[in-house]
């Protein structure tokens, strides 16, 4: 059995505690899967942000 990659999880993270000011201990205390939802969630609202301002010149 193999572990997650640990440079994966400080990704992870660094960008939850970046982008909402989660504490680490509360960060590394979540489920992996929530983790990982909640990246996703971000990361989707940086595409949606990014793709507005592209279109707004």
């Amino acid at each position: 059995m193999t572990g997650y990659p640990s440079e994966r999880l400080y990704e992870e993270v660094a960008y939850l505690s970046y982008y909402f000011h989660w504490p680490h201990a509360q960060v590394m205390a979540m489920e992996h899967r929530d983790r990982q939802r909640w990246v996703a969630e971000i990361a989707r609202i940086n595409e949606r942000l990014n793709a507005q301002a592209a279109r707004s010149g």
